[in-house]
């Protein structure tokens, strides 16, 4: 497929290099009894490694060039021509009890998209191996405190555990990005949480680093829940949001659940 060249308007970086394909499908280590869904095949560089494991592999591509040549060249795997970010995943679990496992060298414009998806379908995720920009891979798995720490690290580390496997060089991708990537693995924690729940303890964390430099007091004030009185919580509100660990953010959507607003809509 060297005639198919990666376009900019769906952020391809084809992967090359075959070291770094082998490290990966070690990181993933498909199992025969696996569904796994790989996010943006491209030219099948991914593919060609998961589809000798004789796992069941669903390929989805938004990219319309590449479909025909994937189906011909591998048989076995499944080729949804769509944009991930609205494919139903629940299609993929019917009738079955397997988890899915999700993997790709996903575009980086829609990294935080991405992630947001897997964390509203973690029930029926088992767990991830994505391609993303380092700096981000950073923030992912970051300790509360640190100067990474934020939105992506306190989500994916309160409903997953999280992974830094490898750093990757912008030598190993056609073209080459300006940044460094990284290699994640995200492995989803099967706990039971209802909607509502998940809901608002992704609104709280958004609202707690909406205004980072700032106060709890200050940035849930200005945010959605500035009709709510927080000092019932047992949450000092004169600290940031950086100094709060997983467990005070379920405090307050817990309290928040218990305290809601006027418009349930929120």
């Amino acid at each position: 497929m060297k005639n198919v060249l990666p376009l900019k308007r769906f952020g391809q970086n084809y992967l090359t290099d075959p070291n770094i394909l082998n490290k990966i499908i070690r990181e993933i280590n498909p199992l025969l009894d696996d569904l796994i869904i790989e996010i943006g095949p491209g030219t099948g560089a991914l593919t060609s490694g998961l589809s000798f494991s004789g796992a069941e592999i669903i390929s989805i591509e938004i990219d319309k060039r590449v479909k025909e040549h994937l189906t011909e060249k591998f048989p076995n795997v499944k080729f949804l021509n769509e944009d991930f970010l609205k494919t139903d995943l629940q299609q993929f679990a019917s009738g079955t009890k397997k988890l899915l496992r999700i993997t790709g060298n996903i575009p980086y414009n829609l990294t935080s998209p991405i992630l947001f998806k897997l964390i509203e379908n973690s029930i029926l995720v088992n767990d991830a191996v994505l391609m993303v920009q380092y700096e981000v891979a950073k923030r992912i798995t970051a300790a509360c405190g640190s100067k990474d720490y934020g939105i992506l690290s306190v989500l994916l580390n309160y409903f997953a555990e999280t992974r830094l496997c490898f750093k990757v060089s912008p030598n190993v991708f056609y073209p080459k990005p300006k940044v460094y990537s990284a290699v994640i693995h995200i492995f989803m924690k099967q706990f039971q949480v209802t909607g509502e729940m998940k809901k608002t303890f992704i609104q709280v964390v958004k609202a707690a680093f909406g205004k980072r430099r700032k106060t709890l007091k200050n940035s849930l004030g200005e945010s959605i829940f500035d009709d709510v009185n927080f000092y019932g919580s047992g949450i000092d509100l004169s600290l940031r949001a950086e100094q709060l660990e997983l467990k005070d953010f379920e405090r307050l959507a817990l309290f928040l659940l218990n305290h809601p607003l006027p418009n349930s809509d929120r």
